[in-house]
């Protein structure tokens, strides 16, 4: 059976529901939930019923209710791309009803800006135990880059011994002030310290402080900052020969000058205030004031260019690759309505489904992308949409 619930209907599911729904050999039955069953409705309508053939509205912070449609749709799989705040509930519905799961991105509280996958690795013995598996960080940055590192260690090194993730988006979507995916998660995201790792400990740094000029592929240059990413914390716990990893992510200074003005104002914080008689949290009114991702495809030019750089030991010397992949945001439109930010999270998620559901990957338990065997996802990534590229190179790095 090849039956998946997709839980959301943003951008990136968007995106997930119309590459499912092309492959129905993959994905014999789609359905459809979120908390707004008018834009499950609206995805239904582009693809098809035949493709999308139920849709339904969830909570999806409330397990019972989660755990409910399940038993109602009886999927394989559940596919998780609603706010990392509901992987919890989501995982608890997929434990209590014995189907397997998939997310994009870990778990954070909502009342802190904290990302960490300890939440997550702790269903490990409980989802071993029922016989099912889920996996971690489906996406892109976390998912691709971890395929490429596992891909990396597999077939061009011996032992990984520096690793940084690059993310550049060298799109124009012509707004003043936008993100590419949802603006409460991104903001949260690269708002809050930095952290790398080095000699065995974390690190961390003021948010925005560390700057690389990078050269980007079929982009150019660009300035790129130090940031923490989910992946870090996985990758070095699987590959223990890494002595230092770090994720750079690229801004314009139009991008940061708003950002800077916004946190001085007191828009990005996550604490309630009191307006009006009633709480009000400062970075949720931001996110219905700012551009929907989602609304961002049309007239979006240029493209992402994200990758890894892993220097390591091959024989006993020292080399360098850097595998990566760019994105072209009007291909991406042209194709499934979307821009390149929301294609290159939801065509992982989607092949990371089907490697579940055709039992390429399945082992009960709770997994990181980089545990299983990379190269079938390798080749899958070329088939449907996102190609990539090796190339041996000089660290660009200056430190």
């Amino acid at each position: 059976m090849s039956r998946v619930l997709i839980i959301g209907a943003g951008g990136v599911a968007g995106v997930v529901v119309k590459k499912c729904a092309m492959l129905p050999e993959y994905f014999s039955e789609i359905h459809l939930a979120s908390r707004t069953v008018a834009k499950c409705e609206s995805l239904q309508a582009e693809v098809g019923k035949d493709r999308v053939v139920g849709v339904y509205q969830v909570d999806a912070d409330n397990a019972n209710e989660v755990a409910d449609l399940i038993r109602k749709v009886q999927p394989a799989l559940v596919i998780n791309v609603a706010l990392p705040y509901q992987d919890l509930p989501i995982m608890d519905a997929c434990l209590e009803t014995g189907v397997h799961y998939l997310d994009t991105a870990n778990y954070e509280p909502k009342d802190e800006a904290k990302f960490e996958y300890s939440w997550q690795w702790a269903y490990h013995e409980r989802f071993k135990e029922k016989g099912i598996m889920a996996l971690l960080g489906a996406g892109f940055d976390p998912g691709v880059t971890n395929v490429f590192t596992a891909y990396a260690a597999k077939h061009y090194f011996d032992e990984i011994h520096y690793l940084d993730i690059v993310d550049c988006n060298g799109g124009d979507h012509g707004k003043a002030f936008a993100t590419n995916f949802n603006p409460e998660i991104n903001i949260r995201e690269i708002t809050q310290r930095g952290k790398f790792w080095e000699d065995g400990q974390w690190h961390e740094t003021a948010p925005i402080s560390v700057r690389e000029d990078l050269d980007y592929p079929n982009v150019g240059v660009r300035a790129s900052y130090l940031l923490f990413h989910e992946e870090l914390e996985s990758l070095v716990k699987h590959f223990p020969t890494i002595k230092r990893a770090r994720f750079w992510m690229t801004f314009g200074e139009q991008y940061l000058t708003h950002l800077h003005v916004l946190e001085n104002v007191g828009m990005t914080s996550i604490q309630p205030i009191e307006f009006q008689g009633q709480k009000i949290v400062p970075l949720e009114f931001l996110k219905a004031v700012l551009p929907n991702p989602g609304s961002l495809a049309e007239g979006y030019t240029g493209m992402t260019c994200i990758g890894t750089y892993v220097t390591g030991l091959k024989d006993g010397k020292e080399k360098t690759i850097f595998i990566y992949n760019n994105c072209d945001h009007a291909v991406c439109n042209a194709e499934v309505g979307a821009q390149a930010v929301s294609y290159t999270t939801g065509v992982p998620a989607m092949i990371g489904a089907s490697m579940m559901l055709q039992e390429h990957w399945m082992n009960p338990g709770v997994w990181n992308m980089e545990q299983f065997d990379p190269d079938e996802f390798m080749e899958r990534l070329n088939k449907f949409g996102l190609p990539w590229q090796v190339v041996e190179c000089e660290s660009p790095f200056k430190r």
